[in-house]
Protein backbone atom coordinates (compact mmCIF):
# COMPACT_ATOMS: atom_id res chain seq x y z
CA UNK A 1 0.00 0.00 0.00
CA UNK A 2 1.17 3.06 -1.20
CA UNK A 3 0.79 6.28 0.82
CA UNK A 4 2.29 9.30 2.05
CA UNK A 5 5.28 8.92 4.56
CA UNK A 6 3.14 11.73 7.08
CA UNK A 7 0.46 9.83 6.97
CA UNK A 8 1.85 6.38 7.88
CA UNK A 9 3.57 7.82 10.32
CA UNK A 10 0.48 10.00 12.06
CA UNK A 11 -1.27 6.65 11.68
CA UNK A 12 1.42 5.15 13.15
CA UNK A 13 0.94 6.93 16.36
CA UNK A 14 4.24 8.95 16.00
CA UNK A 15 2.35 12.23 16.45
CA UNK A 16 -0.53 14.38 14.93
CA UNK A 17 0.10 15.27 11.16
CA UNK A 18 1.39 18.34 12.05
CA UNK A 19 3.96 17.24 14.68
CA UNK A 20 4.87 14.72 12.38
CA UNK A 21 5.39 16.99 9.51
CA UNK A 22 7.86 18.58 11.82
CA UNK A 23 9.98 15.82 12.85
CA UNK A 24 10.06 14.93 8.86
CA UNK A 25 11.23 17.83 8.15
CA UNK A 26 14.06 18.15 10.89
CA UNK A 27 15.48 14.71 9.19
CA UNK A 28 14.28 12.48 12.07
CA UNK A 29 12.77 9.97 9.09
CA UNK A 30 14.88 7.46 6.85
CA UNK A 31 13.84 5.36 3.88
CA UNK A 32 15.59 3.08 2.75
CA UNK A 33 18.95 4.79 4.24
CA UNK A 34 18.40 7.66 3.19
CA UNK A 35 17.17 10.61 4.78
CA UNK A 36 13.38 12.34 3.87
CA UNK A 37 13.01 15.68 4.62
CA UNK A 38 9.84 16.07 2.34
CA UNK A 39 6.27 15.19 4.20
CA UNK A 40 4.63 13.98 1.21
CA UNK A 41 6.97 11.36 -0.27
CA UNK A 42 5.56 8.32 -1.27
CA UNK A 43 6.10 4.94 0.36
CA UNK A 44 5.20 1.30 0.39
CA UNK A 45 5.18 -0.04 4.13
CA UNK A 46 5.29 -3.94 2.34
CA UNK A 47 8.58 -2.83 0.42
CA UNK A 48 10.34 0.23 1.92
CA UNK A 49 12.73 0.74 5.26
CA UNK A 50 11.20 2.94 7.12
CA UNK A 51 12.75 4.18 10.52
CA UNK A 52 12.22 7.37 12.88
CA UNK A 53 14.87 8.35 15.22
CA UNK A 54 16.32 5.01 14.92
CA UNK A 55 13.29 2.81 15.55
CA UNK A 56 12.19 0.92 12.60
CA UNK A 57 8.45 1.67 11.98
CA UNK A 58 6.75 -1.73 11.40
CA UNK A 59 3.66 -0.67 9.89
CA UNK A 60 -0.11 -2.25 9.59
CA UNK A 61 -2.68 -0.50 7.74
CA UNK A 62 -5.22 -2.52 9.62
CA UNK A 63 -6.02 -4.21 12.82
CA UNK A 64 -8.34 -6.75 14.55
CA UNK A 65 -9.25 -6.46 18.21
CA UNK A 66 -11.42 -8.58 20.54
CA UNK A 67 -13.10 -6.80 23.34
CA UNK A 68 -14.68 -8.51 26.23
CA UNK A 69 -17.37 -5.91 26.06
CA UNK A 70 -19.19 -4.91 29.46
CA UNK A 71 -22.86 -3.33 30.10
CA UNK A 72 -22.67 0.06 29.89
CA UNK A 73 -21.02 0.92 27.15
CA UNK A 74 -22.79 1.73 23.09
CA UNK A 75 -21.31 -0.03 20.75
CA UNK A 76 -20.50 3.08 18.46
CA UNK A 77 -17.51 5.59 18.10
CA UNK A 78 -19.52 8.40 19.42
CA UNK A 79 -22.42 9.25 21.91
CA UNK A 80 -23.42 12.07 23.63
CA UNK A 81 -25.37 9.93 26.82
CA UNK A 82 -23.01 6.78 27.53
CA UNK A 83 -19.48 6.13 27.18
CA UNK A 84 -18.58 3.78 24.20
CA UNK A 85 -16.78 1.24 23.77
CA UNK A 86 -14.03 2.36 21.63
CA UNK A 87 -13.22 4.20 25.24
CA UNK A 88 -12.05 0.99 26.39
CA UNK A 89 -8.97 0.78 23.57
CA UNK A 90 -5.74 2.42 24.44
CA UNK A 91 -3.00 2.65 22.24
CA UNK A 92 -4.62 2.74 18.74
CA UNK A 93 -5.93 6.70 18.81
CA UNK A 94 -4.85 6.95 15.10
CA UNK A 95 -6.17 3.93 13.41
CA UNK A 96 -9.77 5.59 12.60
CA UNK A 97 -11.30 1.99 15.03
CA UNK A 98 -14.92 1.02 14.72
CA UNK A 99 -16.66 -1.69 16.31
CA UNK A 100 -17.76 -4.36 14.10
CA UNK A 101 -21.81 -4.55 14.40
CA UNK A 102 -22.87 -3.78 17.78
CA UNK A 103 -23.93 -5.46 21.21
CA UNK A 104 -26.79 -3.58 23.11
CA UNK A 105 -25.45 -1.20 25.86
CA UNK A 106 -26.53 -4.18 28.71
CA UNK A 107 -25.18 -7.03 26.49
CA UNK A 108 -21.39 -8.29 27.44
CA UNK A 109 -19.03 -10.66 25.80
CA UNK A 110 -17.19 -10.78 22.19
CA UNK A 111 -17.05 -7.92 20.26
CA UNK A 112 -14.79 -6.68 17.23
CA UNK A 113 -12.93 -3.84 16.87
CA UNK A 114 -11.29 -2.66 13.68
CA UNK A 115 -10.48 0.05 10.78
CA UNK A 116 -11.20 -2.19 8.44
CA UNK A 117 -14.49 -1.73 7.00
CA UNK A 118 -14.48 -4.80 3.75
CA UNK A 119 -13.88 -6.67 6.66
CA UNK A 120 -16.62 -5.57 9.00
CA UNK A 121 -19.04 -5.98 6.31
CA UNK A 122 -18.62 -9.32 5.58
CA UNK A 123 -18.80 -10.31 9.12
CA UNK A 124 -21.87 -8.84 9.71
CA UNK A 125 -23.92 -8.88 6.50
CA UNK A 126 -26.99 -10.89 7.29
CA UNK A 127 -26.67 -12.58 3.80
CA UNK A 128 -23.40 -14.21 5.27
CA UNK A 129 -25.49 -16.56 7.18
CA UNK A 130 -22.47 -16.34 10.14
CA UNK A 131 -23.03 -17.62 13.37
CA UNK A 132 -23.52 -15.52 16.65
CA UNK A 133 -23.76 -17.51 19.44
CA UNK A 134 -24.94 -16.15 22.71
CA UNK A 135 -25.30 -17.09 26.44
CA UNK A 136 -28.50 -15.77 27.75
CA UNK A 137 -30.52 -15.76 31.40
CA UNK A 138 -33.61 -16.07 31.21
CA UNK A 139 -37.10 -15.45 33.17
CA UNK A 140 -38.96 -18.04 32.27
CA UNK A 141 -38.41 -21.69 31.32
CA UNK A 142 -37.42 -22.81 27.84
CA UNK A 143 -39.00 -26.02 26.69
CA UNK A 144 -39.09 -27.98 23.32
CA UNK A 145 -41.82 -25.86 22.30
CA UNK A 146 -39.23 -22.94 22.13
CA UNK A 147 -36.89 -24.61 20.68
CA UNK A 148 -39.22 -26.00 17.45
CA UNK A 149 -40.09 -22.30 17.43
CA UNK A 150 -36.55 -21.11 17.20
CA UNK A 151 -35.66 -23.81 14.50
CA UNK A 152 -38.81 -22.82 12.75
CA UNK A 153 -38.13 -19.06 12.53
CA UNK A 154 -39.57 -16.75 14.80
CA UNK A 155 -42.11 -14.16 13.89
CA UNK A 156 -41.17 -10.57 15.94
CA UNK A 157 -44.64 -8.76 15.92
CA UNK A 158 -43.40 -6.85 13.56
CA UNK A 159 -43.86 -9.62 11.39
CA UNK A 160 -40.59 -9.92 10.43
CA UNK A 161 -39.83 -13.22 10.34
CA UNK A 162 -36.40 -14.30 11.71
CA UNK A 163 -33.89 -16.81 9.89
CA UNK A 164 -33.94 -20.16 11.49
CA UNK A 165 -31.82 -20.41 14.75
CA UNK A 166 -30.83 -22.83 17.64
CA UNK A 167 -31.97 -22.98 21.35
CA UNK A 168 -30.53 -25.30 23.54
CA UNK A 169 -31.78 -25.16 26.93
CA UNK A 170 -28.49 -25.50 29.61
CA UNK A 171 -30.08 -25.24 33.37
CA UNK A 172 -33.69 -24.99 34.81
CA UNK A 173 -34.37 -23.79 38.17
CA UNK A 174 -37.41 -22.96 39.32
CA UNK A 175 -39.13 -20.01 36.66
CA UNK A 176 -35.69 -19.39 35.35
CA UNK A 177 -33.01 -21.26 32.58
CA UNK A 178 -29.81 -20.66 31.33
CA UNK A 179 -29.54 -21.41 27.16
CA UNK A 180 -27.64 -20.97 24.53
CA UNK A 181 -28.87 -19.12 21.48
CA UNK A 182 -27.71 -19.78 18.13
CA UNK A 183 -28.61 -17.24 15.75
CA UNK A 184 -27.04 -16.18 12.14
CA UNK A 185 -28.06 -12.45 11.61
CA UNK A 186 -27.84 -9.51 13.67
CA UNK A 187 -31.54 -7.35 13.85
CA UNK A 188 -31.73 -5.07 16.63
CA UNK A 189 -32.53 -6.54 19.59
CA UNK A 190 -33.02 -9.68 18.14
CA UNK A 191 -32.42 -12.23 20.74
CA UNK A 192 -34.28 -9.80 23.68
CA UNK A 193 -37.17 -10.11 20.96
CA UNK A 194 -37.36 -13.85 19.97
CA UNK A 195 -37.29 -14.63 23.81
CA UNK A 196 -40.40 -12.10 24.08
CA UNK A 197 -42.60 -13.75 21.42
CA UNK A 198 -42.22 -16.90 23.30
CA UNK A 199 -43.29 -15.44 26.60
CA UNK A 200 -40.32 -14.80 28.36
CA UNK A 201 -37.68 -12.73 28.98
CA UNK A 202 -34.03 -11.80 29.10
CA UNK A 203 -32.29 -11.30 32.30
CA UNK A 204 -28.57 -11.27 31.12
CA UNK A 205 -26.95 -11.89 28.02
CA UNK A 206 -23.63 -12.18 26.79
CA UNK A 207 -22.28 -13.12 22.94
CA UNK A 208 -19.75 -16.12 23.42
CA UNK A 209 -18.45 -16.50 19.32
CA UNK A 210 -18.54 -15.33 15.74
CA UNK A 211 -18.12 -17.74 13.42
CA UNK A 212 -15.52 -20.08 14.85
CA UNK A 213 -13.57 -17.34 16.79
CA UNK A 214 -14.62 -17.89 20.61
CA UNK A 215 -14.05 -14.81 23.37
CA UNK A 216 -11.35 -15.48 24.94
CA UNK A 217 -12.06 -16.50 28.68
CA UNK A 218 -8.93 -15.02 30.10
CA UNK A 219 -9.46 -11.36 28.99
CA UNK A 220 -11.91 -9.77 31.74
CA UNK A 221 -14.57 -7.78 31.24
CA UNK A 222 -13.28 -3.90 29.43
CA UNK A 223 -9.85 -6.20 29.04
CA UNK A 224 -8.73 -6.67 25.12
CA UNK A 225 -6.24 -7.80 22.49
CA UNK A 226 -5.37 -8.26 19.10
CA UNK A 227 -6.30 -11.46 17.14
CA UNK A 228 -3.57 -13.77 16.43
CA UNK A 229 -2.56 -14.29 13.34
CA UNK A 230 -4.48 -18.15 13.62
CA UNK A 231 -7.49 -16.48 14.34
CA UNK A 232 -7.78 -13.92 11.99
CA UNK A 233 -7.07 -16.23 9.34
CA UNK A 234 -9.81 -18.91 10.24
CA UNK A 235 -11.91 -16.02 10.82
CA UNK A 236 -11.35 -14.80 7.42
CA UNK A 237 -11.37 -18.13 5.42
CA UNK A 238 -14.12 -18.18 2.99
CA UNK A 239 -15.59 -14.91 4.26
Amino acid sequence: MVMRLDKLLANYGIGTRKEVKSLIRKGFVKVNGMIIKKDDFKVDHEIDEIVFDDELIEYRPYVYIMLNKPAGYISATKDNLHPTVLELIEGYENYDLFPVGRLDIDTEGLLLITNDGDFSHKLMAPSRNHSKLYWAEIEGVMDEKDIDSFKKGIVLDTGYCCKSANLKVIEVDDNCCKVEIEIFEGKFHQVKKMVEVCGKEVIYLKRLSIRNLELDRSLALGDFRELSNEELVDLMEDL
